[in-house]
Order: structure tokens, then sequence, then C-alpha cells
């Protein structure tokens, strides 16, 4: 066949039909045929190559000398047939010249659109040379012929007839066979999408907004008579973003808006610091209701640490008993006195006694490391 002709087949059409042109064109010489075929009649595994279309080798006019000399070098012609083309006067001089050469047998229609022999100019798809020259075959490969249910099969049906029309082998020894390839191809092609689908719906879920309410709980002994919590500034890091807000009381909580939800179950840093109550600085697990242990710094209003100062001599007085809060305690020998109050009796003022007389009865704390308690 390569030495007979160059061209495998003539694609005769309308300008109109452009696009099924092109198509054809791809199908026919992509097409690959089984292996046991090639073997056994010695073609390569794309034997329907070159198929010669206008717009990609000629430019389209006329039934040119070139275009006469295109045809006798093609062992096929392939007429697209559509009203367009039933109503086209260049298509009806080709499959005239081609019918001119003696090779009759080898003009295939493949119909894209219109009706076979309806009679109708709006409608039918085979131009009146056609039936003006008797050609014996004018069914063709119909792409619309409704033998599945779905539209995509019958085409690719179409295709495959034509296939076999051109390569003279039985439909069914290559249609069953191309038929499994498209169900495992389309199955392929199924599976692909659900699992970008998948992965598109999984990355949207994952970054989903949700909201995060975060409450502190008192660790410590709860003591009435100090300051409550006020005022707590949380900060929760997320990669490399950081999210603020502050806590008003131990009964209210924040809520952290448009956190993506994949950070939910990971391990985030939080840091939280309110007055009278301990850092905190570590790494938790995100929830979508968290609470955390806050402790008091025991140290704020039970550290107690002052002079007794003589303010006559202007001197400290050591080894003075001294009662805070009916503690007894006695200073140092320069006069310090030291002393830790249990955060379940500690208090924001601490009454004073001793067998001297003192000039304030009273202890105000916190207090500065230099607190003095004057002894008249």
């Amino acid at each position: 066949m390569e030495q007979e002709f160059k061209y495998f087949a003539f694609i005769s059409y309308n300008s109109k039909d452009t696009e099924w042109g092109k198509r054809l064109q791809k199908k026919l010489e992509g097409y690959k045929m089984p292996s046991t075929l090639c073997s056994e009649r010695g073609w390569d595994r794309k034997p329907i190559k070159p198929v010669f279309f206008a717009p990609s080798d000629i430019q389209p006019g006329g039934l040119t000398a070139e275009l006469q000399e295109r045809l006798k070098a093609s062992r096929n012609l392939i007429v697209i047939c559509s009203p367009n083309s039933a109503q086209s006067e260049w298509v009806g001089k080709e499959i005239e010249f081609f019918h001119s050469l003696g090779r009759t047998k080898h003009i295939h229609f493949f119909i894209v659109n219109g009706i076979p022999n309806s009679g109708n100019p709006n409608t039918e798809c085979f131009n009146p040379v056609v039936k003006k020259l008797g050609l014996p075959e004018i069914l063709g490969a119909n792409i619309h012929e409704k033998i599945y249910r779905w539209p995509w099969l019958n085409k690719e049906r179409a295709y495959v007839q034509t296939i076999s029309k051109l390569l003279e082998v039985e439909f069914d020894s290559i249609w069953q066979r191309h038929k499994r390839q498209l169900i495992q191809k389309t199955i392929a092609w199924i599976i692909g999408v659900i699992i970008v689908l998948a992965a598109v719906i999984g990355a949207w879920n994952r970054n989903l907004p949700i909201d995060t309410e975060i409450r502190l709980v008192e660790a410590t002994p709860h003591n009435p008579k100090l300051p409550p919590l006020k005022d707590a500034i949380v900060s929760i890091t997320l990669e490399n973003e950081m999210k603020q807000g502050t806590i008003k009381s131990m009964d209210r909580g924040i809520i952290f808006t448009n956190i993506p939800k994949r950070f939910l179950g990971r391990e985030v840093k939080i840091s939280v610091t309110c007055k009278d109550f301990l850092p905190i600085d570590t790494t938790l697990t995100l929830n979508e209701k968290m609470t955390i242990d806050i402790r008091r710094d025991e140290n704020i209003y039970g550290d107690i640490h002052f002079t007794l100062w003589n303010i006559d001599k202007e001197a400290p007085m050591p080894n003075t008993t001294i009662s805070v809060k009916g503690i007894k305690t006695v200073s140092d020998s320069k006069g310090r006195v030291k002393m830790f109050i249990p955060i379940e009796s500690q208090d924001t003022v601490y009454n004073l006694r001793s067998s001297i007389k003192l000039a304030d009865e009273f202890l105000y704390v916190p207090h500065t490391e230099d607190a003095i308690v004057i002894v008249q």
C-alpha cells in the first residue's frame, strides 16, 4: 500500500465541517491496531497514515490539478457527510473524480449531521453526486446511530466502522477490543477524577475555618481575698501566624476565629500572661474547646519581707518578736523579717502585732524588697 499510494485516505469535506475533518484525521492516524492483526497482515501498529486533510496539507479551493494529484495518490476517499457537504459543489467534484479513477469501492462515508436519503435539502447528508453515480454503498458510519445509550460510545463505534472498512477487516474483530479499552479508560478516568476530587475536597476541608474557644482554670487553691484574674493575654502560634486575644476574667473565655481546620489535633504553641499569675509558654494539642490550667504566683502575696526600724534611734530592731496575721516570727540580727504565708491564708493586707509599739499595724502587699515597718 505504501508503494502504490502516498496517502492511505483523502478526507473530503465542506469548510463548515472543518473541525470534524480534524478529529477524523487525528483518530485515523492515531489508531493502534491489535498486535495479532498487525503480525498477520504485516501492518504497523498505526497502519492508517498518512491521511490527507486539506487544512493541514493544502489551501482549500477548487478541484485544482494539485488536488487531483492528491486524490490519485490516495487509496481511499472518506466523505464527511452533512447538509453542508451535501450542498457543496467541490465535495461532489471530489467524489466524481475519485469514482472516475475506478476506485468506487474505496469511497467511504462518515455521517456527522443530517439524515441519509431524506430528500430534504435542509437535512439530506449525501451529496447528489452519490445518487447520480449510483454508488453501491451509501449507508456510511453514522455518529448519531443510536446503538448505545451514550452518544460518545456511538461516535466511537462510527470511527471503528470507518477503520474496519478502510482496512477491510471484520468490524467485531476490532470493535470489541476497542470497546473494552474505552471502558477501561473510562473507569481509569473516573477513578482519577474521584482521586482528584477527594484530594480537592480533603484540601478544602483541611482549610475550612473553625473557631477555637479557650478558657482558663485556676490550678492553685482559690482564695477569694486575692485579686481575681483580669485581662489575661492569650497567644496561639500557627506555623508562621500568631493569633492573640484577651480573657477578661476566669469565668469568661476567648474565641479564636478562622483557624484552618488542618491544625485540629496538632501541637501548637500557646502562651498566657497575666498579672499575679505564673506565665505559660507551652505546646498543646489544638481542639475546638480547650481549658488551660493557670497557677497563681504564690510569692506575690505570700512572700513577706520587711525590716523593723526604730525611727528614734534610726536603727533596725533585731531579735524582736512580731506577729503577721497571727503567725509569730522574730527579726534577725539586722532587724529583718522573712516569712511565707500559704496561699490559702494570703491577703492583700496583713495585721501586725508586737509587744513594742508599731507606727503602722498594717502591712500592704505586694511590697518592695526594702519595705520598712516603723517602731515608735
